[in-house]
């Protein structure tokens, strides 16, 4: 196995898991208690420097809802999006995810950065480097004002949307195959949060944004265009994935994408099942240096959301992706871009 080589990942779901379980919290983030597949413990096994923690306001489950995993199995499918979530709904539940990012702060791991230079600080002090993230703006009401709130708690980077609607835009049903063309762009909330995360310098993300969404920020953002966790429309034909003109655009805007370790996003035939070794995952990193160079791509795990190629298995695994890159033919300057430099460039972009 390789040394370690730093991993900087653009998505992931551990709030989640402290939210669902917060009276256990200490246990799920200090020890390795072999569940999930994010722990302080196998994240430093794994060269896990840092990464976007993510703030998603989970729907309720209603007892008539399908079952979507046995339907992401069997492709074709177009699962039902969940509705909107109000304001006030959502607002207590962010709160609290915040508030547990917060603890892990507190408890001295882990470091929440709003520059690339808090990042490299962290990194530097054995910290893990935590952007908060907000996958899904439910917790932002129309009039913005809780938007300055959350920045001031550490908010840098923004999904519009996870794939149900909100008050800004729609995003793209889970559906395959499918075009990410599925629905209305942004609504004018939308079009104001876009402009006021401009002047804020919050990043926008736009990985589960449907595609006139996307051509929206594009019209109207001053900053890149960055997908922190989505792969190629062209090899997997998921409405959750890239088509070659999107990544034409955000390398135009200088800007980049993260390669989500979703199998049924990685698999040509969209079925969510797992696959041996590392070959789907090298085939999207291949397509997405060719679309974007060198310089704009990097990883977006969407550890803790996401069913993961085995031979991977959780975050202690990264040194197998590593190796499996080197094996593949890339030399170690491009490991290192892709592991971590080019997140760091990109949020200098974005930052300034």
């Amino acid at each position: 196995m390789s040394d370690l080589v730093p991993v900087f990942d653009g998505h992931n779901d551990f709030l989640l898991r402290l939210l669902r379980d917060p009276e256990a919290r200490a246990t799920t983030w200090l020890t390795n208690t072999e569940q999930g597949q994010l722990d302080l413990p196998r994240m430093k096994a794994g060269g896990f420097a840092g990464g976007f923690f993510a703030v998603y306001i989970p729907s309720p489950k209603a007892h008539n809802d399908p079952d979507f995993e046995r339907l992401m199995r069997n492709p074709p499918y177009n699962l039902p999006l969940p509705p909107e979530i109000p304001f006030e709904q959502a607002l207590p539940v962010a709160m609290a995810m915040v508030g547990h990012l917060h603890w892990m702060e507190r408890e001295g791991h882990l470091a929440i950065c709003r520059s690339t230079a808090d990042i490299k600080a962290a990194m530097a002090a054995g910290k893990i480097a935590a952007i908060l993230h907000m996958e899904g703006a439910e917790a932002i009401g129309p009039d913005l004002d809780a938007l300055h709130v959350w920045h001031a708690a550490g908010l840098r980077s923004l999904g519009p949307v996870w794939s149900r609607p909100t008050a800004f835009g729609h995003g793209v049903p889970f559906a395959f195959p499918s075009s990410p063309d599925t629905g209305d762009g942004l609504t004018e909330a939308g079009k104001r949060l876009v402009k006021e995360c401009n002047a804020l310098k919050v990043m926008i993300d736009l990985s589960h944004l449907n595609e006139k969404g996307f051509n929206d920020v594009a019209a109207l953002s001053d900053a890149p265009l960055i997908a922190t966790h989505s792969n190629v429309h062209a090899i997997c034909p998921s409405s959750r994935n890239l088509t070659d003109r999107q990544l034409a655009m955000i390398r135009e805007s200088d800007g980049m994408v993260g390669l989500n370790y979703a199998v049924g996003f990685l698999r040509e035939d969209g079925v969510a099942e797992p696959f041996d070794g590392f070959d789907p995952m090298l085939r999207h990193l291949d397509h997405l240096i060719e679309a974007l160079g060198e310089d704009r791509v990097g990883l977006g795990s969407d550890f803790d959301g996401a069913q993961i190629p085995p031979d991977l298995g959780d975050v202690a695994g990264l040194p197998r992706l590593i190796d499996a890159m080197r094996a593949h033919g890339y030399d170690a300057p491009l490991i290192e871009k892709l592991a971590h430099r080019n997140w760091f460039a990109a949020l200098d972009r974005v930052w300034g």
